[in-house]
């Protein structure tokens, strides 16, 4: 698939998850599995405190980890959510860094952008913000962040080493990364590899573990490092009737624990100057 061609499937997924209130997983094809948006969140390193906290409306069941548990955040910190959809890590972000703090969210889908906005004016939250933007390009200020998140959203760009490169950029001296990804431990078979809708759940557009985390590196950044990692079902990606049109019994068994959840932290050097040059 051409660039463009992938940018425009991805908005259109999300964007019809928007309007129909959630998903299921980090993909946007699995709404026939019986699961519920709760029960899907909690099996991926969400909390019952985290559920409870975050305005209705902003859980859609997207994601694969939780990485706002993973990246300590402190009172008065700045925080981008990198493709923040309906706004619940961003929300949950708030709540951590309080109201001396702020958060960033950034998506590229406007109907994701609409309901985070909506949600963050009916829960009167005052130190969240969304901006319309993709994450290879932020409209956001240099060394100007102390935290950047992503949740299972970094897998849809066409350009990953831009993305950590724009994050490195945006972050302070001494600022951290914290993301959850999905990953592969072993090449797609090609239908998958191939597959429009594939790419759109998290799962065709993703790179080999090694090559992810050596992106974060090349970017920058030091300390990189795994601190979880977990198969991600793959009926937490796809349908089950779209799936078994995609491969048969034996394929689906050779890949099922290839395709895993990262939960990866870095740190921009401190002696990066204000430019974010080392």
């Amino acid at each position: 698939m051409k660039e463009e061609d992938i940018h425009k499937q991805v908005r259109t997924a999300y964007g019809q998850v928007a309007a129909r209130q959630g998903g299921c997983g980090c993909g946007t094809g699995c709404c026939g599995t019986g699961r519920t948006v709760e029960s899907v969140s909690l099996g991926i390193g969400y909390s019952e405190e985290d559920l409870e906290q975050a305005p209705e409306g902003a859980n859609l069941g997207l994601g694969c980890g939780n990485p706002v548990a993973l990246s300590s955040l402190r009172e008065g910190e700045v925080v981008l959510d990198l493709g923040s959809g309906a706004g619940f890590d961003s929300f949950l972000a708030a709540e951590r860094v309080g109201p001396t703090g702020r958060v960033i969210g950034i998506d590229m889908t406007a109907e994701m952008l609409d309901r985070a906005r909506e949600n963050a004016k009916k829960s009167e939250r005052a130190n969240v913000e969304f901006r319309l933007g993709e994450i290879e390009h932020l409209p956001v200020a240099d060394s100007s962040v102390d935290v950047v998140i992503s949740n299972c959203v970094i897998n849809l760009s066409t350009d990953k080493s831009q993305v950590f490169r724009e994050a490195f950029r945006v972050l302070r001296p001494g600022g951290r990364l914290m993301v959850s990804d999905v990953v592969l431990t072993a090449p797609l078979p090609v239908p998958l590899a191939e597959s429009a809708l594939l790419y759109s759940s998290c799962v065709a557009g993703a790179l080999a573990k090694d090559e992810y985390l050596g992106s974060i590196a090349g970017a920058g950044f030091m300390n990189v490092t795994v601190q979880g990692e977990t198969v991600f079902p793959l009926d937490l990606i796809v349908s089950e009737p779209e799936l078994a049109g995609l491969l048969s019994k034996d394929e689906r068994a050779s890949i099922e624990k290839s395709i895993v959840s990262i939960k990866v932290g870095a740190r921009k050097p401190a002696g990066c100057g204000c430019d974010g040059m080392c």
